[in-house]
């Protein structure tokens, strides 16, 4: 197992976040993710529009996970309609 921050970027309506971030920790449990870690950094102004949105909700997950569930996190994550945007980032130790 090794040890991700995932950076998930949500939209700022209160159900698109709600159900967002539970899509995403069951998506995390489902393939066997255990988060250390949650801070929510808040809502800030995106460098560039994405899916017509100028601003998102900033959420940060510590996860250990296995490295060849992260692909297909990938994956399931590219499906869910409530992010604006996510990066996995492997933290070195």
């Amino acid at each position: 197992m090794r040890r991700y921050e995932l950076t998930v970027i949500f939209p700022l309506e209160e159900d698109h976040h709600k159900a967002g971030r539970e899509q995403v920790l069951a998506d995390l449990a489902a393939q066997g993710g255990e988060i250390e870690k949650t801070d929510e950094i808040g809502d800030r102004e995106l460098a560039y529009e994405i899916k017509k949105r100028r601003r998102g909700r900033y959420v940060l997950f510590t996860v250990l996970l296995d490295p060849t569930k992260v692909a297909v996190l990938d994956r399931v994550f590219k499906l869910n309609t409530h992010l604006l945007k996510y990066l996995f980032v492997n933290i070195e130790e």
